[in-house]
């Protein structure tokens, strides 16, 4: 009697080569998980997104194909942060019907920030718009999570209804390099800096020498006028 065996050399030399590829990147994803938790609000964990990271980088070893991909994490490493950002969006906690208090708390910042060069508090917030302090609070959270979301996807967020109807991705991108194009070189560099190269506030702010607090209200009014193009024409 011959007995099947389903032991496969190779396959297994493979899932080991696999698994040795996953782990010998996982100092990598946790480098570019600590990099996003600088950017983002205190209350989210870090360790979320390293597993996050963790489970598409072990997927991705076991679909990686050398002889198309020379470089495993450069074949990598845009899918992994990706997945954290699909993460990220999966914490929304403001609905759409809610969309507006966003732009509210942006306009009142923006001009807090130009009055006083820093951000106001949440209390400041809640009795200015006369909201509860914790829809504020949710508020801005969801903010700061879009912020490090690409522009295109911003402006479909805060509008989403108007925006998405009334015009098309490619036109958004016009209008956005449009824009910025027309910004003065220091404007041009922060939103590089920030959205291209990942830095943070802190970061870019002993890099230009001005105030987080300014970087972070040109950053806003960037986006602000965007929207407003996009949906205004």
């Amino acid at each position: 009697m011959t007995m099947h065996n389903s032991f496969n050399p190779y396959e297994k030399f493979k899932k080991t080569e696999q698994d040795t590829l996953a782990v010998q990147y996982m100092p990598a994803v946790k480098a570019m998980a600590y990099r996003l938790k600088e950017r983002l609000p205190s209350s989210i964990d870090v360790s979320e997104l390293i597993s996050i990271g963790a489970e598409e980088i072990i997927k991705l070893s076991r679909r990686y194909n050398e002889e198309l991909n020379d470089s495993f994490w450069g074949y990598a490493k845009k899918r992994v942060y990706g997945s954290m950002l699909d993460y990220l969006r999966s914490l929304d906690v403001v609905s759409r019907s809610d969309r507006k208090i966003l732009k509210d708390i942006e306009r009142v910042i923006l001009e807090f920030i130009g009055e006083h060069d820093e951000e106001p508090s949440d209390e400041y917030l809640a009795q200015t718009l006369n909201e509860d302090i914790e829809k504020i609070k949710k508020a801005r959270y969801s903010t700061e999570v879009y912020s490090l979301m690409p522009l295109d996807e911003q402006i479909q967020a805060f509008d989403q209804q108007s925006t998405h109807s009334s015009i098309e991705q490619d036109e958004l991108m016009g209008i956005i390099q449009d824009i910025l194009h027309k910004m003065s070189e220091r404007e041009q560099l922060i939103i590089q800096l920030y959205y291209f190269e990942e830095l943070n506030l802190k970061e870019i702010s002993e890099i230009l020498d001005i105030t987080e607090s300014r970087i972070s209200q040109i950053i806003k009014t960037i986006i602000k006028k965007i929207r407003e193009r996009a949906i205004n024409g």
